[in-house]
């Protein structure tokens, strides 16, 4: 999941490299010495490369539009995830987060890279309030003014 516009450039710019790959995989498959080979090696690069295709749609049009509202988690360890999709359905940065819960930027990364392992419950009350959500078994953003 990509979780930051660090994140998303660098996935862009994986999925380049891997569409070029697979582009030159594909002009040269014809001319394999070992064609079988070939076609798992084209099949392996395609697989990656919609994987990250997934990952750049979903960071683009469902989170960073905002037109998303409403995220479903597997679990209790779902919760960091859905935290992560809230803020970005927000239009926040790490920072600005960091900011509403008067912690340092650095701390929220380390949440989110964490999994929010570290954090206690109060502090995941005052995430999800900060990022103006009610949890349950779903988690729904509520409409600010």
């Amino acid at each position: 999941m990509i979780t930051n516009e660090f994140q998303y450039r660098n996935t862009k710019s994986l999925l380049a490299e891997f569409e070029t790959r697979l582009e030159a995989l594909e002009a040269s498959a014809a001319d394999a010495a070992r064609p079988k080979l070939r076609a798992i090696e084209i099949a392996a690069v395609r697989s990656q490369a919609d994987s990250l295709r997934e990952e750049l749609q979903e960071y683009e049009e469902a989170l960073r539009s905002g037109a998303v509202e409403t995220f479903t988690a597997g679990g209790v360890l779902g919760i960091a995830e859905l935290f992560v999709k809230a803020r970005i359905a927000r239009g926040w940065s790490q920072a600005q987060l960091a900011e509403v819960l008067g912690i340092a930027v650095q701390q929220v990364q380390r949440y989110e890279s964490t999994g929010y392992a570290s954090a206690s419950l109060a502090r995941l009350a005052d995430v999800a309030a900060a990022l103006g959500i009610d949890v349950s078994e779903t988690a729904t953003l509520r409409r600010t003014a």
